[in-house]
């Protein structure tokens, strides 16, 4: 990803009230998460506030978005924010090349990067070895709706579209789908309703009722089905 770059959608506000979502998410990811994050894409801090919870050495927020990134510098000012996170503007390509991370994580934003294989090996180089890279994405291209397009994304992905990203320098580690509930009422959507964009309400019932099913749901399925597919990556050598 390369800036300047300017974030079009209303994706991050009408998801900023996923808590139960999100809390999913922070289970999911909390074991690949070391003592130095890079959180690239951090937008306000939606996903931050939520996930920024383990006691870490530095939490780097990379947010493209100047606009995004004064908004979460401000949450940081006011406490919202564990006080090890930092902001920066700009993508990867302003790191320092010796600036490595244990963790680098990519949370529904690997889909608004066009050439998201050169993304991938940019962040590889950017991790320590043993280091995870985590991404987590909207899954199945066939579920691709005008609401996807309106929010700036290029693409959906599975399983086998994920795997592509794995190169001589990482180890796939895990590659699961999430939220087989949130999945179906997708496909009911998909399939019946054909509305191109959920409401807030929508998204409130979803959070609160259909997500703690999913928890419960993805398990006896064994994560093979879900509307968004987690993949985690580790780079080879020793930490």
């Amino acid at each position: 990803m390369k800036g300047p770059f300017t974030y079009h959608g209303n994706e991050l506000e009408l998801f900023a009230e996923a808590k139960h979502w999100k809390r999913y998410i922070y289970n999911q990811m909390a074991a690949y998460l070391g003592d130095e994050v890079l959180e690239v894409g951090a937008g306000y801090g939606g996903s931050t506030v939520h996930l920024a919870r383990k006691q870490a050495d530095r939490w780097v927020c990379l947010e493209p978005d100047p606009e995004l990134a004064a908004q979460l510098r401000l949450r940081l000012d006011r406490g919202e924010c564990p006080s090890f996170c930092e902001v920066r503007i700009g993508t990867l390509d302003g790191l320092a090349a010796d600036d490595r991370f244990d963790s680098l994580i990519y949370l529904d934003v690997m889909e608004h990067i066009e050439d998201d294989i050169a993304e991938f090996c940019a962040a590889v180089h950017h991790l320590k070895p043993g280091g995870h890279l985590v991404v987590l994405a909207p899954a199945h291209q066939w579920l691709f709706t005008p609401f996807d397009r309106t929010l700036g994304h290029f693409r959906r992905y599975d399983r086998k579209t994920m795997r592509q990203f794995t190169n001589g320098d990482v180890e796939l580690v895990r590659l699961d789908y999430l939220d087989s509930v949130g999945f179906m009422a997708s496909l009911a959507n998909r399939l019946v309703l054909k509305q191109p964009m959920p409401t807030r309400r929508q998204v409130r019932i979803w959070d609160r009722l259909m997500v703690p099913f999913s928890r419960v749901l993805d398990r006896i399925l064994f994560h093979r089905v879900g509307k968004s597919v987690l993949g985690v990556w580790k780079r080879n050598g020793r930490t």
